[in-house]
């Protein structure tokens, strides 16, 4: 099992975090850097260093981009791409608030296109659902589960499309996992057929504040 770390945290605020991710590169599918809701009006400095001992520990970086829902314009989005390469040496972009329904799916396509365009890959799209089937052939990762654990237990529903894909391209971000059960949700994943998962303990405003218990097993 591979793991999508999204790690929401300044590393000065949290050194200790970032280090322990960087000890773990190699488990990990991406890291994904989000200095400012984005990548902010200038370089961090701090980010900067992270991102570079990310790399050279043999992480991939994914840049976080707001795409709004379908309401961000593709100019903005695609600025925010370049910024995170620019600033971060950042590999690819994590889409987040992405659009599902099929009326989105065409302009989905266009926005995805563009930023290949400008050398990002891989192209991970978040709306958090499973959208409809045609996104799948759109992004290299499809997130179709950011919710809490106990939605994830009572309420998930695997649409019959999925199957037709490989694991690997679905992705489950799950927070306020109890720590213990941590294990449990990454079989669940597995289960559910999600190659890629983020279980986290944490919960809103911010789950994403610390890292997965995920990174200190063994499950892959």
């Amino acid at each position: 099992m591979s793991l999508l770390i999204p790690l929401y945290v300044h590393p000065a605020e949290d050194p200790g975090a970032w280090h322990r991710l960087i000890t773990a590169a190699d488990r990990t599918y991406a890291v994904v850097l989000n200095p400012a809701n984005g990548p902010g009006t200038g370089p961090d400095p701090a980010f900067t260093a992270a991102a570079e001992a990310l790399r050279s520990a043999g992480a991939r970086l994914l840049g976080y981009v707001d795409a709004g829902y379908g309401t961000r314009s593709p100019a903005a989005i695609a600025d925010d791409v370049t910024r995170h390469q620019e600033w971060y040496g950042t590999d690819g972009c994590f889409l987040d608030r992405a659009t599902a329904g099929a009326a989105e799916l065409s302009a989905c396509k266009r926005l995805v296109q563009a930023v290949r365009r400008l050398g990002a890959a891989p192209v991970v799209l978040n709306p958090g659902v499973h959208p409809a089937p045609g996104y799948a052939r759109v992004a290299d990762l499809l997130v179709t589960f950011e919710s809490h654990w106990s939605t994830y237990v009572a309420a998930f529903s695997r649409p019959e499309w999925t199957a037709r894909h490989p694991p690997e391209r679905f992705c489950h971000l799950v927070y306020g996992v109890p720590e213990a059960l941590v294990p449990l949700a990454v079989r669940t994943a597995r289960e559910r057929g999600a190659g890629v998962c983020g279980p986290v303990t944490g919960e809103p405003p911010n789950p994403w504040a610390g890292l997965s218990p995920a990174l200190n097993g063994t499950e892959r």
